[in-house]
């Protein structure tokens, strides 16, 4: 049986539709993971990443986590 995910989108996102939306889900091992995919297509494909690389990437695109 899947996991049932929960999807979420920015609050900054408009009606557009062009945006990301993002779940969390636990693996069978145990670690955290991050499925992302097109609002437009919500059942399309899913990109899944390591939730560790996910904060890595959002750190990285925050004012604070930026070198200039």
């Amino acid at each position: 049986m899947s996991e049932r995910l929960t999807w979420f989108k920015s609050s900054y996102s408009g009606e557009e539709g062009e945006c990301l939306e993002v779940a969390p889900s636990s693996s069978p091992a145990g670690n955290p993971t991050i499925h992302i995919r097109d609002s437009k297509s919500p059942h399309g494909p899913t990109l899944h990443i390591a939730q560790a690389t996910w904060t890595t990437f959002l750190t990285a695109l925050s004012p604070l986590g930026s070198d200039t």
